[in-house]
């Protein structure tokens, strides 16, 4: 019986190793869990935000080629650095608003591409009918993102491009 009694702490204390290192698998597995489901968010995040981005890029697309006479003055704010939406695009474009809560989800500005050539491009002022139409996401802020295309006004109410057949001076398929 004597040998029994000093063994009577030892299934005790192998308890209380084993029950502490499944605790310890456990919370580790948890934490796992847990930033997985961050990086997702992140990631869901911003895959939204890019796309609400390129929402606002579609509905300024239009607007701006049909205000091509008010380019030099956005384009002078722009030169500066402000990135304000004009008047003239805010009004054209039906709603900013793309989840229905009445905030604004995107803003559009235009800035001018390197039009100039060789020496100093003047940013205020295109010389090319080729500005950039750029659109950032305002609704997540923690993942902004921020789209921009080139276009190009059209010449006598046609898009021409170069690489497709017939081309832009109608020489077949030579690109």
């Amino acid at each position: 019986m004597r040998h029994r009694s000093r063994q009577r702490g030892s299934a005790m204390l192998v308890t209380l190793i084993i029950v502490a290192a499944l605790l310890a698998g456990g919370s580790v597995l948890v934490s796992m869990q847990l930033s997985s489901n961050r990086g997702a968010d992140v990631t869901r995040t911003s895959t939204t935000s890019l796309y609400c981005a390129e929402a606002g890029l579609t509905a300024a697309r239009s607007v701006v080629v049909a205000n091509y006479l008010q380019w030099a003055a956005a384009l002078a704010v722009s030169a500066t650095g402000d990135h304000t939406e004009p008047s003239w695009l805010t009004s054209g474009i039906p709603s900013h608003d793309l989840d229905g809560d009445s905030v604004a989800d995107f803003t559009v500005w235009i800035e001018d591409n390197d039009d100039e050539g060789a020496g100093t491009n003047d940013r205020a002022a295109d010389s090319d009918l080729r500005i950039f139409v750029v659109s950032r996401c305002l609704k997540y802020p923690d993942s902004p993102k921020e789209v921009r295309e080139l276009i190009e006004l059209p010449t006598n109410g046609v898009y021409c491009y170069q690489a497709q057949q017939g081309g832009c001076g109608g020489n077949g398929n030579s690109n």
